[in-house]
This record gives C-alpha cells, sequence and structure tokens, in this order.
C-alpha cells in the first residue's frame, strides 16, 4: 500500500507530460486557412513546401504554425484626391484579395500577417491619386466612372503583383464632388440634354418638311404626264362610258347623245 502513491505520482507526471506533448504536436486548421510551419531549430519559416492545409496535422512541439485566411477578402478605402484642376474628389472604393497560395511562407516572411495594412492599402492610395489626377471634375462625374476603375485596379495590381498578394477586383462605389462643382456639372449636362432634344425636333421637322416637299413634287410631276397624255378623245371615250354606266341607274334619266359641249352625252333630269 505504501508503494501505491511512490508508482502513481510519476505515472501522473508522465501522463501529463504526454496530453501537452501531444496538444503541442497536431493542430487542426480550419476551412478557407493556411498555415505557414516556422522551425524554430531548423532556418525558421519554411518558404521552400507548400503550406499546411485545411485538417489535422503533425508537427513537432518546437514548431509553431502561423495561421493565414486563404480565401478572397475585402477591404474599404475612403480617400482624399485632386483632380487634374486641383479639386479636392472624395473616393470610395473597395478591393478584393487575397494571399497567393504557394508564397504564403514567401508573404509570411517578407511582409508578415500586416500585409493588408502594409501594402495593399497603400498601393490603392497611391494608384488612386494617380489615376484621378489625369482627369477633370466632369469626366469623373459621368462618363469616365468604369475607366477610372480600370486604371486603378491595373495600377495597383502592378504593384501588389510582386507581393505575393492575388488582386481580384477593384471597385469605385462612389464619387463626391464639392457640392458647388456638382451642382454646375447637373446644370450643364440639364443644358445639353435640352439642346439635344431640341436639335432632334428641328432635325425631325426638318426631314418631315423634306418628305412633304418630296411627296407634292411627286404628285405634281404626275398630274404633268397625266395631263400631257389626255386628248380630247380619250376624255370622250371616258366620258361615254362614265354614261354608260350612269344609264344603268335605277333612277330614270333622259340621254341626249352627242348634244353636250364637246360631242359628250347630255344627261338631263327626269
Amino acid at each position: 500500500m505504501d508503494r501505491l502513491p511512490k508508482i502513481g505520482i510519476p505515472l501522473i507526471i508522465l501522463l501529463v507530460f504526454t496530453i501537452i506533448f501531444i496538444s503541442k504536436s497536431t493542430i487542426t486548421i480550419d476551412s478557407g486557412k493556411a498555415g505557414v510551419l516556422y522551425k524554430t531549430f531548423a532556418n525558421g519559416v519554411v518558404t521552400d513546401e507548400p503550406p499546411l492545409g485545411e485538417g489535422f496535422h503533425f508537427i513537432a512541439p518546437w514548431n509553431s504554425v502561423i495561421l493565414y485566411e486563404v480565401r478572397q477578402q475585402e477591404v474599404f478605402e475612403k480617400m482624399q484626391v485632386l483632380s487634374s484642376n486641383g479639386l479636392e474628389i472624395k473616393l470610395e472604393a473597395s478591393a478584393w484579395y487575397k494571399p497567393k497560395y504557394g508564397d504564403l511562407g514567401k508573404l509570411h516572411q517578407e511582409k508578415g500577417k500586416n500585409y493588408l495594412a502594409r501594402i495593399i492599402q497603400p498601393a490603392i492610395r497611391s494608384a488612386a491619386r494617380s489615376v484621378v489626377g489625369r482627369y477633370t471634375p466632369e469626366q469623373l462625374y459621368s462618363s469616365k466612372r468604369d475607366v477610372i476603375q480600370k486604371e486603378i485596379f491595373d495600377e495597383t495590381k502592378k504593384i501588389v503583383g510582386k507581393q505575393y498578394i492575388d488582386l481580384e477586383e477593384i471597385l469605385v462605389r462612389d464619387v463626391t464632388l464639392p457640392p458647388t462643382i456638382k451642382d454646375a456639372i447637373e446644370r450643364k449636362l440639364k443644358q445639353e440634354q435640352e439642346s439635344l432634344e431640341y436639335e432632334f425636333r428641328l432635325t425631325k421637322a426638318a426631314k418631315e418638311a423634306e418628305r412633304q416637299k418630296i411627296d407634292a413634287e411627286g404628285k405634281a410631276t404626275a398630274n404633268k404626264i397625266l395631263s400631257a397624255s389626255l386628248t380630247d378623245k380619250i376624255l370622250q371615250e371616258k366620258g361615254i362610258q362614265a354614261t354608260i354606266e350612269l344609264s344603268k341607274s335605277p333612277n330614270s334619266k333622259v340621254i341626249v347623245v352627242g348634244s353636250a359641249k364637246d360631242g359628250l352625252p347630255l344627261i338631263l333630269g327626269k
């Protein structure tokens, strides 16, 4: 009986040590994440092997794993930039990004987990200032929105593409101009629209007038040709035909052939 405690204490210590060892030697990585392995007694961050994927992993207890989100992420940016004529523009944009999976070790070693603030956000701001500075407020407000968005994306991608990051999209959410400039642009756009509508009505009226002119000229030409082709004999023949048709009417008439002017039949009443 005296020996049991002496045997039990080492077993408990061994069991506790085993539990600690196992807990330090395993890791479970959740969905959408990956792990960068850090070897304490080797070369530190492992960059020449793929990162640890989702699921259960055994590692040496003296090593550690740094977890990264590898799914698509989004960051919102509100910036104040200058247009080509020096006016202050408020720009709201968002970026879709994720780290390059195969380069996760290099990203951690060279940039660290705070790569969003170190690389992506400064790159977006720099690209936005550069691009917006090429355009006037009128262009920013109206027709150039999609062009500006693409140019900001292209310039940002050139920067972050070399930093082990995949930039998937940049969306310009809003462009806010100074109120006085915005009002002036809206008035100008309204005037331009009214001018276009007026020009359209003038063009439509001119086309209608031209159509009526052509129609009138066509009718005049047809009448002229018809008049030239109608001889006295043709008219007499037409008159006789018309008289014959009228004589068939149930209304009684007296027809005297050859009594009218020009020799046409003369139709008298009952």
